[in-house]
């Protein structure tokens, strides 16, 4: 069994570890040759990671040319919503394994021209606990919090709030109607583990909540296009090179 997770997956061992971490950096240096910045887009499950990446790819329009890979257990397509923006895509079907691995998004490259492409969003499993244990190559790891599960970030999150740059909570209009449901822990969760994380609200259909959403992406390709260096991401809360 996965260590992280009950996918069936066998347990992962310190070799496969760092075959991954070799196929994530060949990943990476792809890239960087094509000045190409990555972003893996980690939720938990129904966070609506679907509705804020074709939101995104509305509201970014013309300022930069996107690509998207999506993973998925089992569906065999690209969501509809997301290819029929016309941008180029892959699609990766992980079957019982609940994360991405670098092999697989080395694969899904090979369909993508990436001599065009300013801003890749790799659309990982969505299952938090898996998806935050492999490299596949991205520059930067952003997480999805579905709103209603802020309540139990502390004890179920904490690998991959180890490890993201970046988190928001989406379906942020359920905290006026669910008062119980305190949106503080999340950043509570993460200044209780050192991290100094950024943390934005969202309701994907509204375009005023995704200004700060935005604003980051951008900033991040400004970093990209005037080649300052951008680090790999944390992995399992280690620096990988």
């Amino acid at each position: 069994m996965c260590p992280i997770c009950s996918c069936g997956s066998a347990a992962l061992t310190q070799d496969q570890l760092s075959a991954n971490a070799q196929l994530a950096a060949h990943n990476r240096t792809r890239f960087d040759s094509h000045g190409v910045l990555a972003i893996n887009l980690m939720s938990s499950t129904d966070a609506g990671n679907a509705a804020l990446l074709d939101a995104t790819i509305v509201a970014l329009g013309n300022a930069c040319s996107i690509a998207v890979i999506e993973g998925n257990q089992k569906i065999d397509d690209v969501e509809p919503r997301i290819r029929g923006r016309g941008m180029a895509s892959a699609q990766i079907r992980t079957v019982s394994a609940c994360h991405l691995r670098a092999s697989l998004v080395g694969s899904a490259l090979q369909d993508l021209p990436l001599s065009r492409v300013d801003l890749l969003f790799i659309r990982n499993v969505a299952t938090l606990a898996g998806s935050a244990t492999h490299d596949l190559g991205q520059h930067r790891n952003v997480t999805l919090l579905n709103s209603t599960d802020s309540n139990h970030t502390t004890a179920e999150f904490q690998l991959i709030l180890r490890t993201t740059d970046l988190v928001i909570l989406s379906k942020a209009d359920l905290l006026e109607v669910m008062p119980d449901i305190d949106s503080a822990r999340a950043a509570v969760a993460l200044r209780m583990l050192g991290r100094r994380t950024p943390l934005m609200q969202s309701v994907a259909l509204r375009a005023r909540s995704l200004a700060p959403w935005l604003q980051w992406i951008k900033m991040q390709l400004r970093c990209r296009r005037s080649k300052q260096p951008v680090r790999a991401p944390l992995i399992g809360g280690a620096l990988r090179s």
